[in-house]
C-alpha cells in the first residue's frame, strides 16, 4: 500500500489503548509523549489483519515476557487475535534512537545548522530502520503501510522512554 493511500473504513484502527498492568503509568512528560503517539496513530493509519476484512479494529498493547502483545479487537473491543512480537530485535534500535535524539536536543541549543541537520538525518534513518523492522515482524499477521509502521515505531519508543 502506498504511504499516502487512505485506508478504507474497515482497514484501520479506531482505538489504541495501553495495558496499565504490564506497561504501567509514568511521569506526565512520558504520558504526554505516549498520548501524542497514540493520537497520531489513530488520526492516520492503515491496519488490517492478514486474510480478514472485519475492521475497523481496536488495539490494546501490553508487555509479556519481553514481548509486545498486540491484542486486536473489533469495534466493540472483543478480542479477535493476539500477535506477539519479541522486543529483542528492537532493543539496539530503540537504544540508538534515544541516544541520537538526546544528541539532537543538545545540538539544537548550540550547534550550527549543518550539524543539527546531520544528526536529524541519522535520527530519521534509525526511525526508518525501526519502521521497516516492525513491518517485517508483522508480515503475515498484520498488514500496515510504512506510514503506520512509522507511527507504531514511535509508540514503541514512547513505551520505552523514561523521561
Amino acid at each position: 500500500m502506498a504511504e499516502d493511500a487512505p485506508a478504507s473504513e474497515g482497514s484501520r484502527l479506531i482505538e489504541v489503548t495501553l495495558d496499565e498492568n504490564s506497561i504501567g503509568r509514568s511521569n506526565a512528560e512520558v504520558e504526554h509523549e505516549r498520548d501524542v503517539a497514540i493520537f497520531d496513530l489513530i488520526e492516520a493509519n492503515s491496519f488490517a489483519l492478514e486474510g480478514r476484512d472485519d475492521g475497523p479494529y481496536t488495539l490494546n498493547l501490553s508487555l509479556a515476557e519481553n514481548r509486545l502483545v498486540f491484542t486486536v479487537g473489533d469495534k466493540e473491543r472483543a478480542p479477535i487475535v493476539h500477535v506477539m512480537l519479541s522486543l529483542s530485535p528492537f532493543r539496539r534500535l530503540v537504544k540508538d534512537y534515544f541516544l541520537v535524539c538526546e544528541t539532537y536536543y543538545q545540538a539544537v541549543r548550540t550547534a550550527p545548522a549543518s550539524r543539527i541537520e546531520a544528526i536529524d538525518m541519522g535520527r530519521r534513518a534509525l526511525h526508518d530502520e525501526g519502521s521497516h523492522l516492525l513491518l517485517e515482524r508483522l508480515k503475515g499477521k498484520i498488514n500496515v503501510d510504512i506510514a503506520t509502521a512509522r507511527r507504531l515505531f514511535t509508540l514503541l519508543c514512547a513505551l520505552h522512554w523514561k523521561g
